[in-house]
């Protein structure tokens, strides 16, 4: 049986767009997708399904690189049930160092997500982006959670890094878009114990102990001081910067909430209580959304009812 080799996303007809979208089996090529199709900002992708070569691989990376004009590529995973030692992606490769890397979470039965290339050493604002409800046909909440420049969204999302600045939304009808008005938004300050300094500790410490390592910036033994010392030696000052995050999230905010109710309708699961995504500023001032999170549908549970409809259909 011959194999179709990956295409990059933004290369997807709307049939191609809306099948991946209903894709349970890879959530976040599905939401990366379900984004492209609804004209969010999304990064340019391939997704590298298991059971595909190094060949395969190293044609899908030359492809998507072709296309966004770079020597670079990102390395994502995606495959529903995460093991509690995960791969954790994101960082940036030169094209001769995808296919090892992506051949062997190939053959521990996950997906590879190739993705354009970025510096999340130069981000000028991550944004966590959360829809609340309690059932369908009740008000809700709306929740955006902000770091400033040198930050990331693994900061947010897995990091334990407290954000900078908390916007929120009360009493938000889901299925009626009103836009908010200045009054409407709570919006709150730093409230990380121990301040800016703690949080950027924190930062670095990640830096440290997974993306440079997993880079091979450094080895496993490195500390916070190691990652501050690569970051200021490569002029990637952002983090040691002014950090005022709070006007330009609340700059952003009214688009943010419209982009939000745009995702809210055209959500699948219609009974849905819980979404988030996750939303970059990044240097030259690009935007782009990551991916988008049912909590009503786990991953591990999106994995079973996937392999149950192939059953039924086999």
């Amino acid at each position: 049986m011959t194999i179709s080799l990956p295409r990059p996303l933004h290369a997807l007809g709307e049939a191609e767009l809306a099948a991946a979208a209903k894709d349970r089996r890879w959530p976040k090529w599905q939401t990366m997708a379900l984004l492209h199709s609804l004209r969010l900002p999304i990064l340019n992708a391939c997704l590298v399904p298991p059971g595909i070569g190094a060949a395969a691989v190293r044609t899908a990376a030359r492809t998507l690189a072709a296309a966004a004009g770079t020597e670079t590529l990102m390395i994502r995973s995606d495959g529903g049930v995460e093991k509690k030692q995960y791969y954790r992606g994101g960082n940036t490769f030169a094209l001769k160092d995808i296919p090892p890397r992506a051949v062997g979470l190939l053959a521990d039965g996950r997906a590879v997500i190739l993705a354009e290339p970025t510096n999340r050493f130069t981000n000028r604002l991550t944004v966590l982006v959360r829809l609340d409800r309690p059932s369908r046909g009740q008000p809700g909440t709306f929740t955006l959670e902000a770091l400033g420049p040198g930050y990331d969204v693994a900061d947010l999302t897995r990091g334990q890094i407290p954000p900078q600045v908390t916007a929120h939304l009360e009493d938000v009808d889901w299925d009626r878009y009103e836009p908010p008005r200045w009054h409407q938004w709570t919006v709150t300050g730093d409230r990380c114990p121990g301040g800016e300094d703690t949080r950027r500790t924190r930062r670095l410490q990640r830096l440290a102990s997974q993306t440079l390592t997993d880079a091979g910036h450094l080895d496993g033994d490195a500390g916070a001081e190691h990652a501050e010392a690569w970051l200021r030696e490569r002029g990637f000052l952002h983090l040691f910067g002014p950090q005022l995050p709070r006007e330009d999230l609340m700059k952003r905010g009214r688009r943010l909430f419209e982009d939000a109710f745009v995702l809210a309708l055209a959500q699948p699961n219609r009974n849905w209580r819980c979404l988030a995504t996750a939303f970059s500023v990044f240097d030259r001032r690009r935007t782009v959304y990551w991916d988008l999170v049912d909590g009503e549908r786990k991953y591990a549970a999106t994995v079973q009812a996937a392999t149950r409809s192939q059953e039924r259909a086999a």
